[in-house]
């Protein structure tokens, strides 16, 4: 397998850390296959950035629109799905070594490339040439346990006066090297519907995280639901979004929990687009997790991203309840912020995924953000690189 190191890079650094000697995040050995935890958290703490040059091209492919994140310490990798629509290349996720050193990471290697595979083998078509069987990845996680890899596709809705497709959402099982294994079996309210019910365009499976060491699952919808509430708005408003627990072992839908989205910080300066929701979703332990929000208003520049600690303790699990707008939540997902980028003083992109990474020399936890560029040379395919302070 070739190996192919960033060195022509665009990087920042705010170091907040003196680190006592230069470390790298080499093989661990003697890793026991446990979910990382990290149930005291009070903040995070920014170490530095690195930006991946546009259009980078490894093994024939485009590297770029990175919408999740997961660290495999054992076999010390980063999986980074993509979510190209088989537009570029076929669907398909990288596989990285990021290096740090005393300033944070120096370096991204990408190492490998594997494209994500249907039941039959074949890979994922672009719409145009066949619409039911396109798909759009967004979130990918590791179960260090199976060996697997678990991950998810928006699915599609285009209802106009031209065409109607309707593409439900899933949640697939694939080995590392992209080939189908398994799926998991949605909730009818996760379907696609030709009047303004269940999810909407854009805004379904976005965020993934195990749980319980890798005896749960969780799956985060991006925006609310039609029957759920409206979208996120400049003023507060009952966007509640719905958090879905699956049991791993039986695939079955156990609980749906509503979490309210922020109000979008900043208008439009162009009266254009402006949205807010849920990219990812990262378990802490607990009953807790950390949750990302991501808001856009277009003419802006960059996104707000803000991090909250989510609490799952009293909420109420609403998977009998097939409207919030008919039947208001009483004990929604509790949540307290963890940290607002824009108080970093830099640009910030479009921030889609988050993963723990290695224990840093001084014990703490490590967290890495990475933003999808869109494939937009405006835009910038970032890591961020955080310390988790505790309390």
């Amino acid at each position: 397998m070739t190996c192919f190191t960033v060195n022509d890079i665009v990087r920042k650094s705010l170091i907040f850390l003196a680190f006592p000697l230069i470390f790298s995040c080499t093989a661990q050995k003697n890793v026991s296959i446990k979910q990382t935890e990290t149930t005291n958290i009070g903040h995070l703490r920014f170490i530095n950035e690195y930006t991946v040059p546009h259009n980078l091209i490894f093994q024939h492919t485009t590297v770029g629109g990175l919408s999740g994140i997961d660290y495999d310490a054992v076999r010390n990798i980063y999986y980074l799905i993509c979510d190209d629509r088989s537009h570029l290349n076929p669907s398909r996720f990288y596989t990285a070594q990021i290096s740090f050193s005393a300033a944070g990471i120096d370096s991204v290697a990408i190492n490998g490339v594997h494209y994500l595979r249907q039941k039959d083998g074949a890979t994922y078509p672009e719409m145009t040439r066949h619409a039911t069987k396109t798909t759009d990845p967004e979130a990918m996680r590791f179960n260090a346990k199976t060996g697997k890899l678990y991950w998810t596709s928006e699915g599609d809705r285009v209802i106009n006066t031209k065409d109607t497709i309707l593409i439900d959402p899933t949640i697939n099982v694939v080995n590392t090297n992209g080939y189908y294994a398994d799926s998991i079996p949605l909730p009818a309210n996760l379907s696609m519907q030709l009047a303004d019910h269940g999810p909407r365009r854009n805004g379904v499976l976005e965020g993934l995280t195990f749980a319980n060491n890798y005896q749960s699952l969780y799956v985060s919808m991006e925006e609310p639901m039609f029957d759920d509430g409206p979208q996120a708005a400049l003023i507060e408003n009952e966007a509640y979004v719905r958090i879905f627990k699956f049991d791993v072992k039986s695939g079955k839908n156990v609980g749906q929990y509503a979490y309210k989205l922020n109000p979008i910080p900043f208008p439009s300066p162009d009266n254009g687009d402006m949205n807010n929701g849920i990219p990812d979703i990262l378990w802490l332990g607990n009953d807790k997790m950390l949750v990302t929000e991501r808001a856009y208003s277009a003419g802006k520049g960059g996104s707000n991203i803000k991090v909250f600690e989510a609490d799952f303790k009293g909420a109420d699990n609403i998977i009998d309840v097939s409207s919030l707008i008919k039947n208001p939540v009483t004990h929604p997902v509790k949540k307290r912020l963890v940290l607002n980028m824009d108080d970093l003083g830099m640009y910030i992109d479009n921030i889609e995924g988050a993963t723990f990474g290695p224990v840093l020399p001084n014990g703490h936890q490590s967290i890495v953000f990475v933003a999808d560029n869109n494939f937009n040379p405006e835009e910038k395919a970032q890591f961020l690189l955080f310390e988790v302070i505790p309390d």
